[in-house]
């Protein structure tokens, strides 16, 4: 009787051409992730802008464009996006996006926050010209119809009347001055958006009337 002895496995080897090659492709990969939040959104360096340039086409493709500076340095007050809803029997309904209380977990409370601040960066503050908001409407009205029109599929309404809120943010002295009882804070500014109907979320009204303020 023979006793056949296994031969050890080959160990593989990595050769110097395909050592290079994956490195290469580590590096790019790598350079794709870091590089956006460097260099975007601002403030950000000229040399980092200049560096994303030859990897936008890779972090295009991969969906690596994000941005991680949301709030700094200097964060600005916070928007959000009433809206009050018709139903078909004659009742309304009303919500916020945000919503603090129903967006859980906290990450989708982040995102829709994300929708309500670029839709607010399309919107011109209320003293504007009246030429000026009014081009400005083909910027922000197709992403508040995009808004309306899942708000309306969602909740099965008829129609739905949106408006922006600008949250006043106080500065600390100002803040140590209402807590001592000084002076109230200033006012939320609220900018209308326009009512909005079931068919493909059209606006039923034109024009946005002019914004006004709200106490918070």
């Amino acid at each position: 009787m023979t006793l056949v002895v296994p031969s050890p496995s080959r160990r593989f080897s990595w050769s110097p051409a395909a050592r290079l090659a994956v490195s290469l492709v580590l590096v790019v990969y790598l350079a794709a992730v870091i590089m956006p939040p460097l260099a975007g959104p601002p403030p950000a360096s000229d040399l980092a802008m200049a560096a994303l340039q030859p990897l936008r086409p890779l972090v295009g493709a991969l969906f690596l464009g994000h941005g991680y500076r949301f709030f700094a340095p200097n964060p600005g007050p916070g928007h959000s996006i009433q809206w009050t809803m018709k139903m078909a029997d004659g009742s309304t309904r009303q919500g916020s996006i945000p919503d603090r209380e129903a967006d859980w977990p906290r990450l989708l409370y982040h995102r829709r926050f994300m929708i309500s601040e670029k839709i607010a960066s399309f919107v011109p503050p209320p003293d504007a010209p009246a030429d000026v908001r009014q081009q400005s409407r083909g910027d922000w009205q197709p992403l508040v119809k995009d808004v309306a029109g899942h708000l309306l599929h969602r909740y099965g309404g008829a129609e739905v009347t949106l408006q922006m809120t600008e949250h006043y943010l106080p500065d600390p002295e100002e803040l140590i001055r209402s807590e001592q009882g000084g002076a109230e804070q200033g006012s939320d500014t609220v900018t209308p958006l326009g009512t909005y109907a079931l068919a493909g979320a059209q606006p039923l009204t034109r024009p946005v009337p002019p914004a006004g303020t709200a106490n918070r």
